[in-house]
């Protein structure tokens, strides 16, 4: 099974990594790199103050340093997105602006990293019974990404200053209900693969972490923030078989074949 789940992460690999849409263009917040606009974003932007747009590039705040002023242009960049249609809902929720190194400069709503092609930071834990069974989640009919599609255990967005590993001790909680003591013997997490995929929306572009851990006996998982529909257990040679027949979403599937190769091979 590990040259089976090597022989798919490859397959998924290829899904999860592409070049930027054609026509976008580099993305500079404080004359920073940090991502790729697409085009009806950058001629949603053109005649917003603090905004230049060149045939080029989009430059947000080439004139401003981090700080409150640079994040009250992002504010007013995200809003200027959403009345001309360019984004996919609206979170009231914010992510880091991040550099191409992961860096903070800034931060934006959520809803507007896509069209803007910034790099998310997405945290996992694959979590394991004590007789080696794998627990899965299958996402909401109400999600507006997937829905009713398999995933991790836990998988979510690092808010903006938020601390990693605490952004995955709050998602193991809402999504699991699992508390600080059921998951203190995960291991540190690491990074899978930084996805760049093209999306109706803009450019996904997302570094996916992972923490594995074995839960104890007595832990039952269950949701409380009403995103997960059902929790499950799989044996791995099924999660494998899921995998492979499109039952998980992407970066579900990357995480979960990297681990099932990794784990196997430890055996």
């Amino acid at each position: 099974m590990t040259d089976q789940a090597r022989a798919l992460y490859a397959l998924l690999r290829e899904r999860a990594v592409e070049p930027a849409p054609e026509l976008s263009r580099p993305v500079l917040v404080a004359g920073v790199p940090c991502g790729r606009a697409t085009l009806a974003a950058c001629d949603a932007l053109r005649h917003l103050p603090g905004v230049t747009v060149s045939a080029n590039t989009l430059e947000l705040g080439q004139t401003l340093v981090p700080g409150v002023a640079l994040d009250m242009l992002l504010a007013r960049v995200a809003q200027a997105l959403r009345e001309a249609n360019c984004l996919r809902g609206w979170r009231d929720e914010l992510l880091d602006v991040l550099d191409e190194a992961g860096r903070p400069v800034g931060a934006i709503e959520r809803a507007a990293v896509r069209p803007l092609g910034l790099l998310t930071r997405a945290v996992h834990l694959n979590a394991w019974t004590t007789d080696g069974r794998l627990w899965i989640a299958r996402r909401a009919l109400s999600k507006s990404t997937d829905p009713g599609m398999w995933d991790t255990l836990v998988g979510g967005l690092a808010g903006s200053g938020e601390d990693l590993d605490l952004a995955l001790v709050r998602e193991c909680g809402e999504e699991a209900g699992l508390d600080a003591p059921d998951i203190q013997a995960r291991e540190p997490m690491r990074t899978v693969l930084r996805m760049q995929r093209r999306l109706p929306e803009g450019y996904q572009v997302e570094d996916l972490l992972v923490s594995r851990c074995v839960l104890p006996p007595h832990v039952r998982p269950a949701n409380r923030d009403g995103e997960v529909m059902e929790i499950a257990t799989v044996e791995p040679a099924r999660a494998l078989a899921m995998v492979a027949a499109g039952e998980f979403t992407l970066e579900a599937a990357l995480v979960i074949a990297d681990e099932l190769a990794a784990s196997q091979s430890a055996r």
